[in-house]
C-alpha cells in the first residue's frame, strides 16, 4: 500500500490518498478542503481513484468529501452512523469556522467495526474508535502496519474531548484497547507529523503505559 499525505484546509488536516501499486486504484481518506489540489496529486499519480473513505464528521475532515465522489463518480464510505449528527450539522459547522458552506450530506454507507475495506489488491480493516466522536472509525492496513487514525491520537497527544458527545474516558479506551493491540504500528493523525502505537506507548504523556517498554 503506498500512501501520500495532502495537509487541507486551515486546520492543516492530513488528507491522505491510499493506493494500491499495482493496480493504481486508490482511496481518498478525510479530503477536509482543497478538492484541486488533491485531484491534481491523483492526476499526476496516474491513479484511479475508487472511494473516499471518512474517519468522522467534523468538516476539516469531510468539507470536499461530496465534490470529490461527484468528480470521480465514487461512494462515500464512513463514518460510523454514531457521527450522523455531526455530518448534519455541517452548515453550522461551516458558519462557526468560517469555512465556505459545506451543505449536511449522507454517505453512501455508514461503516461498522469488522467492516473491510478494498482498494485494488490491498484491505483495509475498520476499527470503531468513539471517544473525539462517537462515531470516529480506524482505517487499518495490517500488511504494512499501518493505520490511520484521524483525531483520536496525535505524536505527543490525542483528540480533544470537548464537543458535543465526545467522551474523554471512551477515548482513553479507544486508544488503550483498540489500538495498542496491533503492535507498532506506524499511523497517519489528522494533524501534525506521523508517529508509532510503541512510541506513544511509551512518551505520550495522556496515554503512556508505565509498563510499556
Amino acid at each position: 500500500m503506498k500512501y501520500l499525505i495532502i495537509p487541507v484546509t486551515p486546520f492543516q488536516q492530513n488528507c491522505t490518498l491510499l493506493w494500491c501499486e499495482s493496480s493504481l486504484k486508490a482511496a481518498v481518506v478525510d479530503p477536509g478542503g482543497n478538492p484541486e489540489r488533491i485531484r491534481a496529486e491523483i492526476s499526476r499519480l496516474g491513479l484511479s481513484l475508487e472511494k473516499v473513505l471518512l474517519t468522522h464528521g467534523h468538516l476539516d475532515h469531510v468539507g470536499a468529501a461530496v465534490e470529490m465522489a461527484e468528480s470521480f463518480g465514487v461512494e462515500i464510505l464512513g463514518p460510523h452512523e454514531d457521527d450522523s449528527f455531526w455530518l448534519q450539522m455541517l452548515p453550522q459547522q461551516s458558519q462557526r469556522f468560517g469555512f465556505p458552506l459545506c451543505a449536511a450530506f449522507e454517505p453512501s454507507r455508514y461503516l461498522v467495526e469488522g467492516d473491510v475495506i478494498s482498494i485494488g489488491e490491498e484491505r483495509l480493516e475498520v476499527l470503531h474508535c468513539p471517544g473525539h466522536t462517537p462515531g470516529h472509525l480506524v482505517f487499518f492496513h495490517r500488511a504494512d502496519m499501518l493505520a490511520l487514525v484521524g483525531d483520536v491520537l496525535f505524536n505527543g497527544s490525542i483528540g480533544r474531548t470537548d464537543f458535543p458527545r465526545s467522551n474523554h474516558e471512551q477515548l482513553l479506551h479507544s486508544i488503550k484497547n483498540k489500538l495498542w493491540p496491533l503492535g507498532d504500528v506506524s499511523f497517519i493523525p489528522g494533524h501534525g507529523p506521523m508517529s508509532t502505537f510503541a512510541r506513544e506507548r511509551l512518551s505520550n504523556p495522556f496515554v503512556a503505559d508505565p509498563r510499556f517498554g
